[in-house]
């Protein structure tokens, strides 16, 4: 029994529906621009969001949060209040009977010139290699461009929410049309889940 159960944990889950996350403007509402959610009391849920992360559960998608967070780098915020901020939206969720499957953040700031802060889609490739994920398909919910090109980098479908920083005033300027454009995550979870499910 125990070689069987640890033979299974090498296993890859193939064939998954996943949704990558972006935070800011798409779970809770956006900061503004070059600014951050720098504690507990500055996070806010946009409306609709858990009911979207709940509508995705149910439909059987893994979801994790992917999530630029330079704030630490900066010193405008400590690793222990990103901590925190996290185990708030955890709870909150948890309390609304949704979750995420992970969270996972690129601290750095662009001058670090790491692998894993967006666009570039190393926290992608690491989640996947992490839980041993082979998606068929893969969806990435952001509100910018930053996410839409790291959805591009990495294979999945972009899905760009209005929810935060881009507007659909600015269309004529995008670089390129995202697979999906809708107002929220809330929306997008219903179709995703009645088109794509």
């Amino acid at each position: 029994m125990i070689t069987l159960a640890n033979s299974l944990i090498n296993v890859t889950i193939k064939n998954m529906k996943i949704i990558f996350l972006d935070r800011d403007g798409v779970i809770n509402k956006y900061p503004g621009d070059t600014r951050y959610v720098t504690s507990k009391k500055e996070f806010e849920f946009l409306p609709g969001s858990i009911q979207g992360i709940r509508k995705l559960n149910e439909n059987g998608f893994k979801i994790y949060v992917v999530s630029n967070q330079a704030g630490v780098s900066k010193g405008l915020y400590s690793q222990k209040d990103l901590d925190g901020i996290t185990g708030c939206m955890i709870k909150g969720l948890k309390k609304n009977n949704a979750f995420v499957d992970a969270v996972r953040y690129c601290t750095h700031i662009n001058d670090d010139n790491c692998t894993c802060r967006k666009p570039k889609p190393g926290l992608l490739h690491n989640i996947v290699s992490e839980f041993n994920l082979d998606p068929k398909i893969s969806f990435f919910v952001g509100d910018t461009f930053t996410d839409m090109k790291a959805a591009r980098a990495f294979g999945a479908k972009s899905v760009l929410v209005l929810s935060g920083k881009e507007k659909i005033s600015n269309r004529e300027n995008w670089e390129f049309e995202p697979d999906y454009v809708f107002d929220n995550l809330l929306l997008a979870a219903y179709y995703l889940c009645e088109h794509r499910g």
